[in-house]
């Protein structure tokens, strides 16, 4: 039987090319990142508050445990929220467990507006942070099984992109409050908070369920369906493109379920489960061993050591978040024509080179030298730029790599380690800060290092593979025999078209 472009045998892979998807599934995951604009905002939003001059009244000035709590309080959250989605997210399905993250985050981000002490305010960020890490275990995931391999990266790094405009928005609305010398000037930005919630809320219910979900559920003639809904344009072609691909996704469900009994302990069990649960894991990892969260939470602090006053800082941090959303822009356009292990390895390289130069600059530290003010805010900048490709596909990896049976529990587990190592930083980083300056930034340095050389030695590349080829990528038996003459065949037909 020949395939259409881009669909085939579970062990076939054509050549890559670059397609955009239809704008029914480009709508789709665009409206799904919302939830990864709810994210930046929430984690920009608070290195605004805490450098508020009222919020710091309010408060009685609290001390760096204090300050590292409330930042702390929505990483905790988190990584429970990514516990809670191991157990529920398969039962409730991709749209419900996207509806009940943004019902939470409503709820928790309420109370942060209306706090009227530092408990209160410390409850309300943990109960957003459940919220966030319940969306960022399933919005990635979403929208890649929901996309073509032509369009999966962009689709699923859409969370990143969004996450900027997130965090810029933060930025800016913190910096324009900081001119208004009442309670509004940090109980505003934070009531905010609930826009994005309520608008993933009320929009979630119109969209189609992921048709691979439906898949591994045995409701096959609805998966047929929303494949139709999504990927169909009424050719011919394409009605027999979307045919192959609903049987390449259900005898790739049919072959694992032939060779493992799934249960809670398969992913540790399989060897290729368990290789590409360690390699999901690091990438997720290594985004917060980057030393971003430590730039992004603790901004004004780091400015502040730096001689600049709080709306300078804020407005340095806003201009910063906007070059993130170029960055993130011209990421996504790129992923599917590079790839994603190339980028990352020349990110994390970049990050180190970055880092080491403020650390180093710190040590000859000279108030009343402009130039090497300029240049170490300029090295913020330069940190930024190269943190692009890793905030990106630390969400497209893991997403992409497990089968649908233990998707959603590994890309759960991934996720869960990106908040553990975010909550560690977040607590620990106000006290580092304060004892060792900017020699705190040697600790990320090396971490890049180590993340550079894992990158080269350990991930395989997965630009262009359909979600049912990960299995051949990563060793497991072909589901399918694949016949040579036919994928010659294939090969024909498709560069004549």
């Amino acid at each position: 039987m020949p395939y259409p472009h881009g669909v085939g045998p579970p062990g076939f892979a054509p050549k890559h090319s670059v397609k955009m998807p239809s704008l029914k599934t480009l709508l789709t995951a665009t409206f799904l990142a919302t939830g990864g604009f709810l994210f930046g905002y929430d984690s920009g939003i608070v290195t605004s508050t805490i450098g508020q001059p009222e919020f710091i009244e309010y408060f009685s000035n609290p001390s760096d445990t204090v300050t590292g709590g409330v930042v702390s309080a929505f990483q905790g959250g988190a990584i429970l929220g990514t516990i809670i989605n191991i157990f529920t997210g398969d039962r409730l399905g991709r749209k419900y467990s996207v509806f009940a993250g943004a019902a939470v985050s409503c709820f928790g981000c309420a109370l942060q507006a209306g706090a009227i002490n530092m408990v209160m305010l410390i409850i309300g960020r943990f109960i957003a942070g459940v919220a966030v890490g319940m969306l960022t275990s399933v919005i990635p995931m979403y929208a890649g099984e929901i996309a073509e391999s032509s369009s999966r990266g962009m689709m699923s790094g859409l969370l990143q992109w969004m996450l900027s405009w997130g965090y810029f928005v933060a930025q800016w609305l913190g910096y324009g409050c900081s001119f208004n010398n009442t309670a509004f000037q940090w109980r505003f930005p934070l009531a905010f908070q609930c826009v994005p919630g309520i608008a993933l809320m009320s929009g979630i219910l119109f969209l189609n369920e992921s048709p691979r979900w439906l898949m591994e559920k045995d409701r096959h003639e609805e998966a047929l369906t929303v494949l139709k809904n999504l990927h169909g344009d009424g050719t011919p072609e394409k009605e027999q493109y979307i045919e192959l691909e609903f049987q390449e996704i259900r005898e790739a469900i049919q072959a694992e379920r032939a060779q493992t009994k799934i249960s809670y302990t398969s992913i540790l069990r399989k060897p290729s489960w368990r290789r590409r649960l360690l390699l999901g894991c690091a990438v997720q990892a290594f985004g917060p061993l980057s030393g971003i969260n430590v730039i992004n939470y603790y901004g004004t602090r780091i400015y502040g050591q730096l001689g600049f006053d709080t709306q300078t800082t804020l407005m340095i941090i806003g201009i910063s978040g906007a070059f993130s959303i170029v960055w993130a822009t011209l990421g996504l356009w790129a992923l599917e024509r590079v790839g994603r292990v190339k980028p990352l390895i020349i990110s994390a390289a970049g990050m180190a080179a970055a880092l080491v130069c403020n650390a180093a600059m710190s040590q000859h530290w000279d108030q009343d030298n402009n130039n090497q003010l300029r240049a170490m805010v300029a090295m913020n900048f330069v940190f930024s730029f190269f943190y692009t490709f890793v905030g990106i596909i630390s969400w497209v990896y893991p997403a992409e790599i497990f089968p649908v049976d233990i998707r959603n529990q590994g890309n759960s587990i991934t996720t869960f380690t990106n908040w553990t190592f975010n909550l560690v930083f977040a607590q620990f980083s106000p006290n580092a800060l304060s004892s060792i300056g900017f020699r705190y930034f040697y600790v990320f340095f090396a971490f890049n290092v180590v993340a550079m050389l894992c990158y080269i030695f350990f991930f395989p590349e997965t630009r262009g593979k359909t979600l049912e080829q990960m299995d051949i990528l990563f060793g497991d038996a072909t589901p399918l025999a694949v016949n040579e003459k036919e994928v010659e065949t294939v090969m024909v037909e498709d560069t004549t078209k």
